[in-house]
């Protein structure tokens, strides 16, 4: 018995019109979390039926220059997140992600670890949250622990 495909494909081109940039991985996990899919093999077949490929684009130039992050006039308005790595004498290296209050320099957390996955990172900042209230943005750079999806669900989920 064939399954009718039909709600899924409009859902699936409804977001990747949304998100033009994301892979079928990623519309994959966002139909998980709608609960319209469970096999990613179906999702890809899918994808690719209709033609949705992320296609790689050439990076522009930027034709201005760079304007600086204004300052925070308040605490808790941005944090600073970032890594530093060490070599232990056995020759093991660790990581140490720093966590910064940009207006008061506080070191709002700390986390270290031979490994830091973005899941462990994600729940690091809930456990933060708890003590005290998250800020208004968070800078960082695009490293891999924070370009992960579970970094993407939970500052997708508005903590």
């Amino acid at each position: 018995m064939p399954r009718d495909d039909e709600p899924l494909r409009a859902r699936l081109q409804t977001l990747a019109t949304c998100y033009p940039r994301y892979g079928y991985l990623l519309l994959h996990a966002l139909l998980r979390q709608e609960g319209l899919v469970i096999n990613r093999k179906r999702t890809y077949r899918l994808y690719c039926e209709q033609g949705l490929q992320a296609r790689t684009r050439r990076r522009k130039r930027l034709l201005r220059p760079r304007t600086p992050m204004p300052l925070p006039d308040r605490p808790n308005q941005r944090w600073s997140m970032d890594f530093v790595s060490d070599q232990l004498t056995s020759g093991r290296r660790f990581r140490v992600l720093n966590i910064v209050d940009d207006f008061s320099r506080e070191c709002v957390g700390q986390l270290v670890d031979t490994s830091i996955s973005g899941r462990r990172l994600a729940r690091s900042l809930d456990e933060i949250a708890q003590q005290r209230s998250l800020p208004v943005s968070i800078a960082c750079d695009n490293g891999p622990e924070l370009t992960v999806r579970p970094m993407f669900f939970w500052a997708r989920s508005g903590r």
